[in-house]
């Protein structure tokens, strides 16, 4: 029967998997959210995921149910490891274990709540998004709004200073917030005391 709801099934929550967010391990499909560890539930990539047969997990977790077991093969300076897995769901004296899945559905509401918590910039007060998004002096500011306070100039991380929450290009911020006197600039001129 062909499939006609799209892309592949999800190997973990047997959703379909669209290509924009589709993850392939061990021959399998996953959604980016749903590629965890069957263990220990923590986010995987190619380079922390450890797959045996249909079950993924993370190198630690795969270590302490496939790996080595017995005196000499301790974790860590040569210790033997009491640690079973059972505090991450690894009964590893039974068979396979049963994987984790979380308790509450996947809804809108999860996207809903992304978009109420994305970053707002100091400047323009307008949302931030990851496309566009600078930090500078703590805080998220779009690519446009990341210029000098005073002479608009646009800033790069070599040239910005900020002083209380606003952002300055360093010859502004030495006009402005330097030190003054002789030898800085400021006077040109010694005035006589008379």
């Amino acid at each position: 029967m062909p499939n006609w709801g799209g892309g592949a099934k999800c190997g973990a929550c047997e959703k379909t998997v669209y290509h924009a967010e589709e993850i392939q391990c061990n021959g399998r499909s996953f959604h980016k959210s749903c590629f965890l560890c069957m263990a220990c539930r923590k986010a995987l990539d190619s380079t922390t995921v450890a797959a045996h047969e249909s079950e993924i997990y993370c190198k630690t977790c795969y270590g302490r149910k496939y790996g080595p077991k017995g005196v000499g093969f301790g974790q860590g300076a040569g210790c033997l490891s009491t640690d079973t897995g059972d505090h991450l769901g690894l009964n590893l004296q039974q068979g396979s274990p049963k994987p984790v899945r979380p308790s509450t559905p996947t809804n809108a509401s999860k996207f809903a709540k992304k978009m109420v918590d994305v970053d707002k910039c100091p400047r323009c007060g307008k949302s931030v998004y990851a496309a566009e998004k600078i930090m500078g002096g703590g805080k998220p500011w779009h690519k446009t709004c990341f210029r000098c306070a005073i002479c608009g100039k646009s800033l790069e991380s070599t040239n910005v200073t900020d002083k209380d929450g606003e952002l300055y290009c360093k010859v502004c911020y030495a006009k402005n917030f330097g030190p003054k006197g002789i030898g800085f600039g400021g006077l040109t001129q010694v005035e006589k005391k008379e």
